[in-house]
């Protein structure tokens, strides 16, 4: 019951769109219907601009970190955990209180993963974050901070001693983002991606 309680809230939380919150409240907008139509951090900041940006990546980060808490809290250290963190992210990208319509889940899903996996998660992320200043593609340093992690986290997990489940969360987190991020990756290989700071019409 307290892992079902941990999947259920997890879900809910990861539902809170905060880029959909502040769309309405600033500018009275969808901001699914502006931009590149995600409901994330990056179309927050092409839409509503830096502040609110910042506001929404950490708030969804927050989720993230929540739901992972929670797990430990009811649980403790395993499968709730990483149960809730997933479903916190699946809820981030498919929300119940907007029709299942959300974003991509990368801000949810740096939090779930620096709270499960803290140092492979702080390596992947500086690495993501050189990739993004250098090529500014956001998606590609998404992409790169789950495949990093998830190698990192797979390569040393008896060193950190992380339970066997973390790793299993990964796998499916970063198979879950390549399939979000398809369309992205298409652009990437014809080389029209947009760039961060880029307007998109």
């Amino acid at each position: 019951m307290a892992i079902f309680v941990s999947v259920l809230v997890g879900y809910l939380l990861g539902s809170i769109s905060f880029s959909y919150i502040f769309g309405k409240r600033l500018k009275k907008v969808d901001i699914r219907q502006h931009g590149s139509g995600n409901a994330g951090a990056t179309n927050t900041l092409r839409v509503l601009g830096v502040g609110p940006a910042i506001a929404v990546l950490l708030l969804d980060a927050i989720k993230g970190i929540l739901a992972v808490l929670l797990g430990f809290y009811l649980v403790g250290e395993g499968i709730a955990p990483a149960l809730a963190g997933l479903a916190a992210i699946v809820g981030h990208n498919w929300p119940v209180f907007l029709r299942f319509k959300g974003g991509k889940g990368v801000a949810t899903t740096i939090g779930v993963l620096a709270t499960l996996v803290f140092w492979p998660a702080l390596i992947a992320g500086v690495l993501a974050i050189i990739s993004i200043a250098i090529t500014r593609f956001v998606s590609l340093g998404s992409l790169l901070f789950l495949l990093l992690t998830t190698l990192i986290t797979s390569m040393f997990r008896d060193y950190f001693i992380y339970p066997i489940e973390y790793v299993y969360l990964l796998i499916i987190v970063t198979i879950l983002s390549i399939w979000r991020h398809r369309a992205n990756i298409v652009r990437l290989s014809k080389g029209n991606e947009s760039k961060i700071g880029k307007k998109v019409k």
